[in-house]
């Protein structure tokens, strides 16, 4: 797209990350990206954009999330994914 005086850039988003967000970001779109079949080449397209946008992937592996594992979330009526420890 030409710049003149009747057209504007697109506009860009600039969008800090903490490096576990980035990690979780990456994660997500590789996953969003193995999920599209060859019917829909025009997200492929999108998701392979942005994703050159990020680290590589040997950099994105090299962040560590802190605390370990993610725990299992809380469910909203109290419980959570895991079984008691009486249970087990």
């Amino acid at each position: 797209m030409t710049e003149g005086p009747d057209r504007q850039p697109p506009f860009r988003y600039h969008l800090e990350l903490t490096p576990a967000q980035l990690k979780i970001t990456h994660t997500a779109l590789r996953s969003l990206l193995d999920d599209f079949g060859h019917d829909e080449p025009e997200v492929r397209v999108i998701i392979q954009e942005v994703l050159a946008k990020l680290p590589d992937e040997h950099a994105i592996r090299a962040i560590q999330l802190q605390g370990g594992p993610i725990k299992a979330l809380k469910q909203p009526d109290g419980g959570d994914d895991e079984p008691s420890p009486a249970a087990a």
